[in-house]
């Protein structure tokens, strides 16, 4: 991954606490695991903003090298990789997700 995608990249970030790269947006994902992404930050009630992999091919493959993970959605909580799909549902699922979500954006 070059420089520019890179700060790209981190920039995007900035832009909100949650942040998810997925294919489509929060209001029309455009596969299941991006759409399961979207219902569970709805369940728990913390805004996020996304951005459209699909539209992008040089974030769409640089994430994947920032991240050193091989698929998308990604889901990050101030900056910081929390994973795709299923850990996001396993961490939803006991509770864990919440409270980390919490703790961020008390601080």
């Amino acid at each position: 991954m070059d420089a520019t995608t890179r700060q790209r990249i981190e920039e995007l970030l900035a832009t909100s606490p949650v942040f998810v790269f997925m294919k489509g947006n929060k209001l029309m994902p455009q596969c299941g695991f991006s759409n399961n992404v979207v219902q569970i930050l709805h369940s728990v009630g913390v805004p996020f903003e996304t951005f459209d992999v699909l539209s992008d091919a040089e974030i769409r493959n640089g994430i994947k090298s920032f991240s050193d993970w091989p698929t998308i959605p990604q889901v990050y909580v101030k900056g910081e990789f929390i994973g795709g799909s299923d850990i996001l549902i396993e961490m939803y699922n006991s509770g864990e997700l919440r409270e980390k979500l919490e703790v961020a954006l008390a601080s």
